[in-house]
């Protein structure tokens, strides 16, 4: 049959041959394929199914060993995964001025099956040349001195395991437990609509906590944001009780970022300014907007009223809880 330009080449599939033993049943293979269905194995000629052996990385591991025979075990490739395979270009060029009588070429790395060799411009059939170590090429016939000899390499890459291009292509089944983490999503800013709740950490101040100081650091609590843009919610809760002192006596309470205060007198709780021995039980909130993703902290400062100072106040629970608000 003609052509007009140059004949077109074929190159037969990457195929691997072992010999039987009649008792192995574990074979290294020269690339991994992607799975079982990737490659035909074949035994003494005749093919196999499938679900008689299967693939792990290079390990092909049959159920039960082949016969004994020479190169009677035959897997031919119908792709290779892309996985540890260059890249950088799918056709590499090499050229050579022979010598008198040379045979043997150097050639950069090639798969064997994948190269042509042409010797003056014409290409050499696969019975003039041998070319499967993988680095050299070797002439059936000697070369002249001046003979070009060009060999055209290929590499072979494989798009078995490629997620498609497609909505709803990738789902969780491709993502490992633990590979996105909380800190990531949160830098996208996607994961996490307004006045969600990003994170919540919470501190309590020990029972039965007594003091007489006029003013009184209650509680520390360090508190991290994950955005600049975020708000932190501060809730705080207490029940305190008066030991002594006149009526009308009372504390109230601020609330500081950083030593400085942000809410000062935040309020008083019921019962304060009632006789000596009654509890007053408090609840306060506010929004914070630290524009911050600096650690930072948080503290309680008690101050007592002028009649207040000097006498017994017992705290029976005292809470701050801090809540990242995503804005």
């Amino acid at each position: 049959m003609s052509y007009i330009g140059a004949q077109p080449t074929t190159a037969a599939f990457i195929t691997d041959q072992f010999n039987g033993t009649g008792s192995q049943t574990a074979f290294t293979l020269s690339v991994a394929p992607a799975t079982t269905s990737s490659i035909l194995v074949s035994v003494s000629g005749v093919l196999q199914d499938p679900t008689t052996y299967a693939v792990s990385g290079t390990t092909l591991t049959f159920s039960a060993a082949p016969p004994s025979g020479t190169g009677n075990i035959s897997v031919r490739f119908l792709g290779i995964p892309a996985s540890g395979v260059a890249t950088t270009a799918y056709r590499t060029v090499t050229e050579f001025t022979a010598t008198a009588g040379q045979t043997s070429f150097s050639v950069p790395s090639y798969t064997a099956g994948y190269i042509n060799v042409y010797r003056n411009g014409a290409l050499l059939g696969t019975s003039d040349y041998t070319a499967t170590s993988g680095t050299t090429v070797v002439l059936a016939n000697p070369a002249s001195s001046g003979d070009l000899v060009v060999t055209e390499s290929f590499f072979v890459s494989s798009v078995l395991n490629a997620i498609p291009a497609v909505a709803n292509a990738v789902t969780t089944s491709y993502i490992n437990n633990g590979a996105i983490t909380a800190a990531k999503m949160a830098a996208s800013g996607a994961w996490a609509p307004a006045g969600t709740v990003v994170q919540v950490v919470s501190q309590q101040a020990p029972a039965n906590y007594t003091s007489t100081s006029s003013a009184l650091t209650l509680l520390t609590q360090s508190f991290t944001p994950t955005s600049a843009s975020n708000k932190v919610l501060a809730l705080m809760s207490y029940t305190v009780e008066r030991n002594g002192g006149n009526s009308g006596n009372y504390i109230l309470v601020s609330l500081l970022r950083n030593g400085s205060t942000i809410v000062s007198n935040w309020g008083n709780a019921t019962g304060y300014q009632e006789a000596s021995g009654t509890r007053g039980i408090a609840t306060h909130t506010y929004l914070d907007s630290p524009a911050t993703t600096s650690a930072i902290s948080y503290t309680i400062v008690g101050d007592f009223s002028a009649g207040g100072a000097g006498v017994p106040w017992q705290f029976y629970t005292f809470q701050l809880t801090l809540m990242e608000i995503a804005a």
